[in-house]
């Protein structure tokens, strides 16, 4: 029985290994873009789909699923993104008889619209934080609420995920540009533009639970995951168990996510995320009907493959856990992007000219890194994942600095000076952040002194510098790399900015 692989780049390679480890064939598919991708060469078989635009490739429904016909697939795996979440998908699979690893497209539907699913929270009892039942369509039908309410609010799109179609809105002349942005995002993104409101809870921590379900009844939670740092409502570090977590409210958490999947009839993996107060009061926010980018952090605690559980999952067989097995250890997980810290983290592109990956034996890179490997503008900029797992949040805190230290990508800018210096700041090492960290660390950089017009030609001299280091060469005399030689400039200017960033 094949599979096939409906995704790139790091998840399809996770996807294509639990295959093979459960002894099925893998089928990926790849656009003009990824025709030298690592998941197109360690696949069985490997289909074109079409040119590089996401569109035109990874969202084509149909050739996709031309292609399984063709391939004699009988299994699809979405991975994360693209179509994982899309309900038209799993039906269009469910009428071609492929099975979709995943919920069913009755599932997908009523959770993944936000709207709903509150509704449905709310009918479980599960606590949400608004009573709001209004889809916001126009900016009439907003100024009209907005009237007697309390800010901040959020905006936020009524399907999708992603942290795209959100904006926060402070005060009441803030709501019409707000919408705006948020309406057009979540029509560009999931083609549907309504909007509804939420209250913006202040000093909150974002808290997963990762639950998974078979078709014999049987639901099994699998602990929380903290996912509070994060810039512009995009995850940045995920770990488990929580630092801010007590015995209590993880087994109150978790009678709420398995009452959800119950109430929806849920089968496969999936996760709910909720909002959690400094009083510890949690509310429901939406559930992932999907693996999660940070499935791997559940994996090395409770020792389970969550991705061969869905596949088995898929093909009717009962959980290979029927309760929940006793977490060992913390695990923490780095997401590793194409991004230039030093330029509001733009995406980078360009070529991997020079790459040197950490080896540990309590660390595991799910990565699509290669030599030469062309990074564009196409698709989502994550790269690699870095995961740590330790006895203590300690142990891995210091494991993870070294494997970051032990990491070099040349060709690209990377997030990873910024990891660099996030790991060390006393807030972070001691557990105590919350949505919002990310922006008032900036805000406090913002706020320092201003750069005097010796700062301003040095910073200029510097950026000069560096762009001029980074045309590809090795020096046959010295042995110097590219990368040690573009990081004599490179660690400098990275140094400066984000040390004064986190700095205190």
């Amino acid at each position: 029985m094949k599979l096939l692989i409906a995704n790139r780049g790091e998840i399809a390679l996770r996807i294509i290994r639990a295959a093979r480890k459960l002894g099925l064939p893998s089928i990926a598919v790849y656009s003009e873009a990824d025709k030298t991708a690592l998941h197109v060469q360690e696949a069985d078989e490997a289909y074109l789909l079409g040119p590089a635009p996401s569109a035109e490739s990874y969202l084509n429904q149909k050739k996709i699923l031309a292609i399984a016909k063709q391939a004699k697939a009988k299994l699809i795996h979405p991975g994360y993104g693209f179509l994982s979440e899309n309900a038209s998908f799993a039906k269009a699979c469910e009428k071609e008889k492929i099975t979709f690893i995943g919920p069913s497209s009755k599932t997908i539907s009523l959770l993944g619209n936000k709207f709903k699913a509150k509704q449905l929270a709310k009918k479980c009892k599960v606590p949400i934080l608004s009573d709001s039942s209004t889809e916001i369509k126009t900016i009439k039908e907003l100024h009209t609420y907005c009237k007697n309410i309390k800010f901040p609010i959020l905006l936020k799109a009524v399907d999708g995920g992603g942290g795209k179609g959100i904006r926060i809105v402070n005060k009441a002349s803030e709501t019409e540009s707000a919408f705006k942005l948020a309406s057009s995002e979540a029509q560009t993104a999931f083609n549907n533009p309504k909007i509804y409101i939420e209250p913006y809870l202040k000093k909150a921590r974002h808290i997963e639970i990762q639950v998974i379900a078979d078709t014999k009844g049987n639901i099994v939670p699998l602990g929380e995951r903290e996912c509070s740092i994060q810039r512009r409502f995009q995850k940045l570090i995920e770990e488990t168990p929580s630092p801010f977590m007590t015995a209590t409210l993880r087994s109150e958490m978790e009678k709420a996510a398995v009452a959800l999947f119950r109430a929806s009839n849920y089968v496969n993996a999936g996760t709910v995320e909720f909002l959690v107060d400094p009083k510890k009061n949690f509310f429901f926010l939406e559930v992932n009907t999907r693996l999660q980018v940070e499935h791997p952090i559940t994996e090395m605690v409770y020792n389970i493959d969550l991705v061969a559980e869905q596949i088995q999952i898929a093909l009717g067989k009962r959980l290979s856990i029927l309760k929940k097995p006793r977490a060992k250890g913390h695990a923490m997980e780095l997401r590793l992007c194409a991004e230039d810290p030093d330029n509001n983290f733009y995406p980078s592109t360009g070529t991997i000219d020079y790459l040197e990956e950490p080896v540990d034996k309590n660390l595991r890179l799910d990565s699509s890194l290669f030599l030469n490997m062309t990074v564009t503008h196409h698709y989502d900029s994550l790269l690699a994942k870095c995961i740590s797992w330790g006895k203590t949040r300690k142990e891995v805190l210091q494991q993870l600095k070294k494997a970051l230290s032990d990491f070099h990508i040349s060709g690209i800018a990377t997030n990873i000076p910024f990891f660099k210096q996030l790991l060390s700041h006393p807030s972070f090492k001691e557990g105590e952040v919350d949505t919002q960290f990310l922006d008032q660390v900036f805000t406090q950089k913002e706020k320092k002194e201003q750069a005097t017009p010796f700062q301003a030609a040095l910073s200029a001299l510097l950026h000069h510098l560096k762009k001029e280091t980074t045309t590809s060469f090795k020096d046959k005399e010295t042995k110097l790399t590219k990368w040690q030689t573009k990081n004599r400039v490179h660690n400098e200017l990275q140094s400066r900015n984000w040390k004064k960033a986190f700095s205190g």
